[in-house]
């Protein structure tokens, strides 16, 4: 059986940085992700920042964490929102490339001291005497650890809707994390249930753009993420 000090689920970006602070702090660190080319896949608002993340994007930043660099990476548009109302309404946002964002992501985790990454799908929790000791791979493979952090976001029992349609996902087109979930409730937690929502998308060939007023970014002088 493969042993970690820590054993963090999930590569998005709560995932991520759980992972990397591990590492960074000594610690024999595992990422556990369905796919290694989904580690730090944005949603469909790409944007780092705004008026509460941009407040906890800055803590991170101050704790040597992975997303303002990947955002300054990746980043196409810089601005601070509500420069004309009182500081305490001022939030700084960046705009990313989804693409060069997961990119840069990826790289950053292939870059940390003490952090490996699996592909596989955690579907149970192994505990002893009341304490998480490690997980158990769908494919049955148990991996002991100190501790297991778990980053899952939207997989946890994840369901998609879309008109009166249902369907079991985590992201579009990927397994929800099932097995894990009916661990947890077995362990007597209690599941309670995030609602996302996203907005249809709009074909771009069908914009007058011409008619449009031009939303330009702030200059990065001025603007200190």
């Amino acid at each position: 059986m493969r042993s970690y000090e820590v054993i963090v689920i999930g590569g998005g970006h709560a995932g991520c940085e759980a992972a990397a602070a591990s590492a960074r702090a000594g610690a024999q660190t595992l990422l556990l992700t369905h796919r290694k080319d989904t580690i730090g896949e944005m949603s469909c608002n790409p944007a780092i920042g705004g008026l509460g993340k941009g407040h906890l994007v800055r803590e991170i930043d101050a704790l040597d964490g992975l997303m303002g660099r990947v955002a300054d990476a990746a980043g196409i548009q810089f601005r601070m929102l509500n420069r004309r109302k009182g500081p305490a309404v001022r939030g700084p946002r960046a705009q990313a490339d989804r693409k060069l964002y997961a990119a840069a992501m990826q790289a950053a985790i292939r870059e940390t001291v003490n952090l490996s990454v699996i592909e596989g799908e955690a579907d149970e929790l192994i505990v002893s005497n009341g304490r998480v000791t490690g997980i158990r791979l769908a494919e049955n493979i148990e991996l002991s650890a100190g501790a297991v952090v778990i980053t899952t976001g939207t997989f946890l029992r994840g369901l998609i809707h879309r008109g009166e349609e249902k369907t079991p996902a985590g992201r579009h087109g990927e397994p929800p994390a099932n097995g894990l979930s009916q661990r947890l409730l077995a362990l007597a937690l209690r599941l309670g249930r995030l609602k996302t929502g996203t907005p249809a998308r709009l074909d771009g060939r069908t914009i007058d753009w011409a008619s449009l007023e031009m939303q330009a970014g702030d200059d990065l002088n001025e603007c200190i993420l």
